[in-house]
């Protein structure tokens, strides 16, 4: 497990609270306006960073993450912009970074050259949406390794850790199958469907958290649809991080390329912030 990723829910938990993770897509509007962002959510109250990569057919993301993924590639954004743009943030800031993606822009770039260029820019997690535990290996041996040149223990402790995803439809025997192959944490998607904000928290949430952890003991991150102070409250009572992502990302849609960029997100996700420290586990 990375160790930023394994400091910061440490802390977490002796502070008794969940944390909170936001989430804006990597050059949108563009880097140096990411780069700004990330430091100000930062100071906001953000401690672990979910960067999206940004990509054309981005079929789990509903229409305020696909504008934002095309709006930055527009602005010229590839996977090497990412990575730069990345360690930009890093030379300012220790915060936990992890990359939300999906895995055809890894492929292009080559996906063991990617998995190395992003551990020496300073990302700790990977969540790839569309590829399952099951076909680690085989993008491996299509990447180009021979079995005899597949990666050791010691090579796969140098790179991200890689995060899963969960979803409400997936049955207990999966659930186990996903935890096994999850590193630093799991990723639960609180809603079927592409993300964007919601009204309400999903009434199932607690149940399925109490299912999930019978098959692990890495935390839990609850995501998709939570838009403000009072649902993050509700989900920190609960998770072990809270995700909010699609009323970021539509913020900086509408204030756009402006010199207040980052202190207007800063701003609005502080309530959020101090509503998810604010919030003890039930």
């Amino acid at each position: 497990m990375s160790e930023r990723i394994e400091r910061v829910f440490v802390r977490c938990r002796e502070e008794k609270r969940a944390a909170f993770i936001p989430y804006i897509c990597a050059g949108d509007p563009k880097f140096a306006r990411t780069v700004e962002i990330a430091l100000a959510l930062e100071k906001a109250g953000a401690d672990l960073l979910e960067l999206g990569v940004p990509f054309s057919d981005p079929l789990a993301d509903g229409i305020v993450n696909q504008l934002a993924a095309q709006r930055a590639l527009e602005a010229g954004a590839t996977v090497s912009g990412v990575l730069k743009c990345v360690r930009e943030i890093r030379s300012a800031s220790e915060i936990p970074i992890v990359l939300y993606t999906y895995l055809n822009p890894l492929l292009r770039y080559r996906f063991d050259a990617f998995e190395r260029h992003a551990a020496d820019a300073g990302v700790d997690g990977l969540l790839i949406l569309d590829l399952p535990p099951e076909e680690d290996r085989s993008i491996r041996e299509l990447d180009g390794f021979k079995p005899s040149s597949l990666p050791t223990a010691k090579d796969e402790e140098r790179k991200p850790v890689r995060v899963r995803l969960v979803a409400p439809t997936t049955p207990p025997e999966r659930i186990a199958a996903i935890a096994m192959a999850a590193r630093g944490f799991i990723y639960y998607v609180s809603r079927e469907g592409v993300t964007g904000a919601r009204d309400s928290i999903a009434e199932s949430l607690a149940q399925k958290l109490t299912i999930i952890r019978q098959h692990t003991r890495l935390p839990i991150a609850v995501g998709f649809g939570i838009s403000n102070p009072e649902q993050a409250a509700t989900v920190a009572r609960l998770a072990d991080a809270v995700v909010v992502g699609s009323a970021i990302v539509d913020l900086i849609g509408k204030i756009g390329d402006r010199e207040d960029l980052a202190d207007g997100v800063g701003k609005f996700v502080a309530p959020i912030a101090v509503a998810v420290r604010g919030a003890r586990f039930k």
